[in-house]
């Protein structure tokens, strides 16, 4: 009746578990991502708390995933853009920029975005030393001065690899202690990575490229500070567009709600992985990927 019995919306590591669970229960499985597959996943520099894995990059564990996604017969649709989609015989229609296929369940695992500074120069100088990704553009910045901006897990891990490239690295956080896990802070302590406390970017400065960033400390103090690239990591966004298109409940902050089974308030939509809130950690949004998925066949065993 259906073209499948589950669309995954959403191609980072809470899709793609989905995809490996659904393809192994035997359910007809597409996946859709706007993006490459592997969304923010693939900017992880470097990752020593996947479990059975003592290091890996985020690059190296998606292309894994992805092929054994595949390996179950699951279908990934890369640079494909929903427009609508629409109840249709107790399953759903849905419209993208190339297709229309139907489904009987959907899980959105669509993630969030990169949070940005607001602040002039940000988008004048972006692709000239400013960047939301280290392992993007790290390499250009060997030996160079830059700027880490950002006090959480995602902020310490950038600083270390920038710091493993080479790069003379300093971290900028607007309070006096750290977010991050103690493990990070320790690193952090024995690389001797410079943190300037209590203070905020208010301005990026430059020519062509980045030269220097405005500080603005908590005592309302400027300074200026001399660089060559910025490095952003100060949180996300949930990309909730797809779940206001289903009426899917969210919270205040704008995730999607869900039950123990990855259940939203729509039947039989599902969702997991960063767009979920809560602990976004690769190994959560792929916990919670595998349970949306059998949360959704076996409600489609009782159809």
């Amino acid at each position: 009746m259906f073209d499948f019995d589950i669309i995954i919306i959403g191609a980072g590591p809470a899709g793609l578990t989905s995809g490996i669970y659904a393809g192994r229960q035997n359910s007809k499985t597409l996946i859709i991502d706007k993006g490459l597959t592997g969304g923010l996943g693939l900017e992880v520099p470097e990752m020593e708390n996947y479990p059975g894995i003592a290091n890996i990059n985020g690059m190296s564990l998606i292309k894994d995933t992805k092929e054994q996604c595949l390996k179950y017969g699951v279908e990934i649709h890369e640079f494909e853009e929903i427009s609508s989609i629409e109840r249709v015989d107790g399953g759903f229609s849905i419209s993208t920029n190339k297709d229309i296929y139907t489904t009987s369940s959907i899980i959105i695992a669509t993630g969030s975005t990169h949070r940005k500074l607001t602040v002039p120069g940000e988008e004048e100088y972006l692709g000239k030393g400013v960047s939301y990704c280290a392992t993007c553009d790290g390499m250009f910045f060997k030996d160079k001065d830059v700027l880490v901006v950002g006090g959480g897990n995602t902020a310490a891990q950038e600083a270390i690899y920038l710091s493993n490239l080479g790069c003379n690295v300093s971290i900028v956080h607007r309070r006096d202690n750290l977010r991050a896990q103690r493990y990070l802070q320790d690193i952090l302590s024995k690389k001797d990575i410079n943190i300037i406390w209590n203070s905020n970017v208010v301005e990026i400065n430059g020519d062509a490229k980045v030269e220097s960033v405005i500080l603005k400390n908590n005592d309302g103090s400027l300074s200026e500070v001399e660089c060559d690239a910025v490095f952003v990591a100060i949180g996300d966004i949930p990309q909730n567009s797809i779940a206001k298109m289903l009426n899917v409940e969210l919270s205040s902050d704008g995730y999607i709600i869900t039950d123990k089974e990855q259940k939203t308030n729509v039947s039989n939509v599902y969702s997991a992985g960063d767009i979920t809130g809560g602990v976004k950690q690769w190994v959560v949004a792929c916990g919670e990927g595998a349970v949306a998925s059998t949360t959704a066949f076996n409600d489609l065993q009782k159809k």
